[in-house]
C-alpha cells in the first residue's frame, strides 16, 4: 500500500521559517484560502515546503480545524504530484468558507491559488 500521506520533508516546521515566510509579503487569495509565498531558492536539492494553519476563530473544536487541515494536505499532496515547481516555502491559511468545502472544492482551490501565485510572480519563476 502506496503512503498518502504529504512528506514530513515538505512541511514548514518552526516558527522562523513561518515569519521568514511572512515578511516576504507575497499573497494570493480565494473565497476558501490565503497563500503566503516565501523566497525562491535556486537550490535543487531542497524541495518545496508548506505549512497549514486553520485558526480556532474558524471553529473552536480541534476535529473541525483537524479536518480542513487534512483536506489541505492532500489537496497540496495531489498538487506536488501532478505538478514539478521549484523550491518555495508556503503557508496555506483557512478562511471562514473552508469549513463548508469538500476536498474537491479544496483541491480546485489550491490549483487556482498555485497557478494565481506562479502568474503574479512569473518573474521569480
Amino acid at each position: 500500500m502506496q503512503k498518502t500521506v504529504l512528506n514530513k520533508r515538505n512541511r514548514l516546521k518552526t516558527n522562523s521559517s513561518f515569519k521568514a515566510t511572512y515578511c516576504q509579503n507575497r499573497v494570493v487569495s480565494d473565497e476558501f484560502f490565503v497563500l503566503f509565498a516565501g523566497k525562491n531558492k535556486q537550490q535543487d536539492d531542497v524541495e518545496t515546503r508548506i505549512g497549514f494553519v486553520v485558526s480556532k476563530k474558524i471553529d473552536k473544536r480541534a476535529v473541525v480545524r483537524n479536518k480542513i487541515k487534512r483536506r489541505m494536505r492532500e489537496s497540496f499532496r495531489v498538487y506536488l504530484k501532478d505538478r514539478k515547481i521549484p523550491y518555495m516555502s508556503l503557508i496555506l491559511t483557512a478562511k471562514e468558507a473552508s469549513k463548508n468545502a469538500n476536498l474537491e472544492i479544496t483541491l480546485k482551490s489550491v490549483y487556482k491559488l498555485m497557478d494565481k501565485m506562479a502568474n503574479k510572480f512569473i518573474q521569480e519563476y
